[in-house]
């Protein structure tokens, strides 16, 4: 629920939201999963295997590469901001996915399936 209601898998129209909020609305993926993680450990062994991987090679990149920019050339910038839209679109798909993924794993109705649609993409 937790990701279906965040930036990481909802479209961000360009006249909507700031790019910083966005990112740090992605960075609190590690915070939440560490959360889940701690409090329900051995008793969601697929949850973390799958999770981990998907936070070290997608998410960790993606929020790694923005973070490491002083904010106000970052964020202050038009065309930087619209290559962080594009980056953030990109690994959505890719989250929507993974979303998708553990719906099947906890075999819970598929909830992406609406964001895929308005998103334009399956």
């Amino acid at each position: 629920m937790e990701m279906l209601t965040r930036i990481v898998t909802q479209p961000l129209a360009v006249a909507d939201g700031d790019e910083q909020t966005a990112l740090d609305s992605v960075h609190a993926s590690f915070v939440i999963t560490r959360k889940i993680l701690r409090r329900k450990g051995r008793d969601c062994i697929q949850f973390c295997k799958f999770t981990v991987v998907v936070l070290n090679q997608i998410v960790r990149s993606f929020t790694a590469k923005w973070q490491q920019l002083p904010l106000e050339c970052a964020f202050g910038n038009a065309e930087l901001c619209q290559a962080f839209r594009k980056e953030l679109e990109a690994i959505q798909l890719d989250l929507r996915n993974y979303a998708k993924a553990l719906a099947d794993i906890a075999q819970v109705e598929d909830l992406t399936v609406g964001i895929r649609l308005a998103s334009g993409r399956r």
